[in-house]
């Protein structure tokens, strides 16, 4: 990720790849967008140990402000509780965005497609996962592919992680 720039984190659950982010990247700004919602649908495979209810996402919320709040008062990190895609109306141009939320074919292919408008030239768009089936099947893996394929840009795969670069000039 480019140093000193403004990158956003889509997924951030406990904070743990944002303390990462901070540490690597050393952004001017890095938004942390998650609606720490908890999913009640018992057919949703998503669903399992880790989102036992909306009390313990809303205890998990307030566990990454605090984890973050020398960050926050700072003003380096801005915490957006808010699904992605209403996130994203928030931010002018990004110099990096990385997403590890929804890993459904359609959430992910709707993520890159909303934040990929956002990144300025030279801005990277990244996330994890890539190639890692789950319950999401390869949903991942099949809307990168699709979307790099599509925009003609080179994908860099490094284990599970994917790695896209928007073009200097367009």
């Amino acid at each position: 990720m480019p140093k000193r720039g403004v990158g956003v984190e889509i997924g951030v659950y406990k904070g743990d790849f944002a303390a990462k982010l901070l540490w690597l990247a050393r952004p001017a700004r890095l938004h942390l967008v998650d609606p720490w919602r908890y999913i009640s649908d018992p057919d949703d495979k998503r669903v399992g140990r880790r989102m036992i209810s909306q009390a313990n996402m809303d205890e998990i919320h307030q566990q990454v402000l605090q984890r973050f709040a020398r960050h926050i008062r700072r003003g380096r990190v801005v915490v957006h509780r808010a699904a992605s895609t209403e996130a994203a109306a928030q931010f002018g141009s990004l110099d990096w965005v990385y997403i590890d939320a929804n890993h459904t074919y359609e959430a992910v292919k709707r993520d890159l497609a909303t934040y990929y408008a956002l990144l300025r030239p030279g801005g990277v768009l990244a996330g994890d996962d890539y190639g890692m089936g789950g319950w999401w099947g390869d949903g991942v893996r099949e809307a990168v592919d699709e979307f790099a394929g599509a925009q003609e840009l080179a994908l860099t795969v490094l284990g599970h992680q994917y790695l896209l670069r928007k073009p200097l000039a367009e």
